[in-house]
């Protein structure tokens, strides 16, 4: 498939910040059961409002998808079958959920209220990365992505880079804090990494269901493609093809593993070995640049079985 730019923006941003409130919502109610000393309102207010930031940043970049961004709010009608609708839904129930956590906290300084509305926050976050998804996990014909493993590399890539934001947030304003979060994001990037690579192990043993002998019906041993009939590019061709070449695509799937899980997993590690908190501001930013490779990945690696017509123009 061709990526757009505004969906892989959408994805990762809005999924940092589903995990940087996860993050900092397990961070309050380890305080509150006496498990680690409490984060401090100000840390999670301040959190709370940057979980938000990131994902009304990836809402913003949604529109940019959308060839009439003033009927956006009708991509919510088919709530009953579509996951898009679903997710349209869930993500400014999750923002405003969000928003109330962090105004709670601040107002009863950490009272059973703000632990209520973050429990309802908690609630839309998990099925704002259900609905996220399914989007891609639901469609069958397309092997790459209907496939258990998407469910979990979206919610374990969006915690682990929420985690290392929060690492990095603590180091600023809650220093005290600041290795815990550490070692929960060097655990989450790990198993991220894990699932991640299950996934590319996975989709390489995929064989294509169709054959062209199956789409047109000969049953020939050989087929050979000579033309897919256009003088020019078409819709087909543009668009469920992302035309970069074969050594190039590698090299993206190469550079996204070491951005996106290694080289934060080095300067997250460092950062604990040395005890050198500032190491953790640079991690997020390693990171993201990683992940973003990996979301515009994961979306061109799908193959459109229609691909098996148009791969000779493609």
């Amino acid at each position: 498939m061709r990526p757009a730019f505004s969906v892989v923006f959408l994805t990762t941003l809005i999924g940092a910040g589903q995990g940087l409130f996860l993050a900092i919502y397990a961070a309050d109610l380890a305080g509150r059961a006496g498990l680690a000393p409490g984060p401090g309102a100000r840390f999670l207010a301040i959190g709370a409002g940057l979980a938000v930031a990131l994902a009304g940043l990836g809402l913003a970049a949604s529109f940019f998808h959308l060839g009439h961004p003033e009927r956006a709010w009708r991509s919510a009608a088919r709530w009953r079958t579509s996951w898009l609708s679903r997710e349209v839904i869930a993500l400014p129930v999750f923002m405003a959920a969000v928003v109330a956590y962090g105004f709670a906290t601040l107002r009863s300084h950490g009272g059973a209220g703000a632990a209520a509305i973050g429990a309802l926050a908690l609630a839309a976050c998990l099925a704002l990365y259900l609905c996220t998804a399914m989007i891609y996990a639901c469609i069958r014909f397309l092997q790459e992505w209907a496939s258990p493993l998407t469910l979990a590399n979206f919610f374990l890539i969006g915690t682990a880079s929420g985690c290392t934001i929060a690492a990095a947030l603590a180091a600023l304003i809650a220093p005290q804090r600041a290795q815990s979060f550490a070692r929960f994001a060097l655990a989450l990037i790990a198993l991220a990494l894990a699932s991640r690579l299950a996934s590319l192990a996975r989709n390489a043993r995929l064989a294509p269901r169709s054959t062209p002998q199956s789409a047109i019906g000969i049953r020939a041993a050989r087929v050979e493609q000579k033309s897919c009939g256009f003088l020019g590019g078409s819709f087909n061709t543009r668009e469920f093809f992302h035309g970069v070449p074969r050594g190039r695509f590698a090299a993206i799937r190469r550079g996204f593993l070491v951005a996106g899980f290694l080289l934060p997993m080095a300067l997250v590690g460092a950062a604990l070995a040395l005890d050198a908190p500032h190491v953790l501001l640079v991690a997020p930013l390693v990171q993201y640049a990683g992940l973003v490779a990996e979301r515009w990945f994961f979306l061109a690696q799908a193959n459109h079985p229609q691909n098996i017509y148009y791969q000779g123009a493609s």
